[in-house]
């Protein structure tokens, strides 16, 4: 095999740390979401197997806990993604938009979590779970049906993504009393593309993402059965066809890094993995590893970044790459996908 074509786990080790240690300059636009990006490197270094070796892990999750809100007036209960709204000023205190994001409090989600306030969170998971949504797409706008969530309080999109990061959230808090499991369901099922792919919402393209998202979805509120059989058959189908090399997204686009895990990881939870061409599938997610700083990016010979660093090494996971940790699943259920 080649050597670009071997995974150098050291030099992604590296890469990682640096993630933590500084948001790179070309990331500086991605501030207020330092705690997802904090996710992709932890996650990539338990991948990794070294998550042992990270030191200063008790500062981390201190900060971590830094990050959480308290506020059953407002209910915007959870986790902020950084601390760009903390200020002198409003230390120890609520204020205008030091709330909680759905995603930040589903990455946030790491200890024993003793000292978060579930109930809290519970009860303002609720609120972002909509009767009507609004999804923006391009210069159309589409009136969503029941169901779905949006990230946080004021001023946010609503779509498939968040029916998952509350899904995620709910299970690894064990309380469901934040979800409408039938209304996001009936949502689920009615973003169901005449392709059989899932959209981000109704009347929308189907996305290798979003069809992740509503499968692990369903399978977290223990709803895989509300898919038919004949619907079963034709979404494996159009997952199947996502692979080229590497996965692409959707049809007619390029492969990318990121979709061994979103397409994989839904086969997976549909227990038909074992279809993937492992060989192709490897050749390309390695092809795109940086050999001289480390790191995966979506295409060959483009920048590395923590997301498709993550993504990449979850994807050589579910293949059972020898020098990674398996991603573990469970039958009509994810054990959090992306959690060990």
């Amino acid at each position: 095999m080649p050597v670009n074509l071997i995974l150098k786990p050291k030099l992604h080790k590296k890469y990682l740390y640096r993630c933590l240690q500084c948001i790179p300059s070309h990331f500086a636009s991605y501030d207020t979401t330092r705690l997802v990006l904090a996710f992709f490197a932890i996650s990539g270094l338990d991948l990794l197997k070294d998550l042992n070796n990270l030191k200063k892990q008790q500062k981390i999750i201190d900060w971590i806990y830094s990050l959480q809100v308290v506020d059953d007036k407002e209910l915007v209960s959870g986790f902020q993604g950084s601390t760009t709204l903390n200020t002198i000023e409003n230390r120890n205190q609520t204020a205008p938009y030091k709330w909680c994001h759905i995603a930040g409090t589903y990455t946030a989600l790491w200890d024993d979590l003793s000292r978060v306030n579930k109930e809290a969170i519970a009860r303002s998971l609720k609120v972002l779970q909509l009767p009507n949504g609004v999804f923006c797409a391009s210069l159309k706008v589409l009136q969503l049906p029941n169901g779905v969530f949006c990230a946080s309080k004021d001023g946010s999109e609503s779509d498939m993504r968040f029916i998952y990061c509350a899904a995620c959230i709910s299970y690894i808090i064990d309380d469901w009393s934040g979800v409408n499991i039938e209304k996001a369901t009936d949502y689920i099922l009615k973003s169901l593309t005449y392709e059989f792919g899932f959209a981000q919402a109704p009347q929308l393209e189907a996305h290798g993402g979003s069809t992740y998202c509503a499968i692990a979805s369903l399978a977290l509120m223990g709803k895989l059965s509300a898919l038919t059989e004949t619907q079963r058959k034709h979404i494996i189908r159009w997952l199947l066809n996502r692979q080229k090399d590497g996965f692409q997204g959707r049809p007619n686009k390029p492969v990318d890094t990121c979709y061994s895990f979103w397409v994989g990881a839904a086969l997976k939870i549909l227990d038909v993995f074992d279809f993937v061409d492992f060989d192709q599938n490897k050749t390309y997610v390695l092809s795109t590893q940086d050999n001289l700083y480390g790191g995966l990016s979506k295409w060959v010979d483009t920048t590395s970044d923590p997301l498709h660093t993550y993504m990449g090494l979850s994807g050589l996971s579910l293949m059972k790459y020898d020098e990674l940790e398996e991603i573990h699943f469970r039958r009509n259920t994810i054990d959090l996908s992306i959690r060990f």
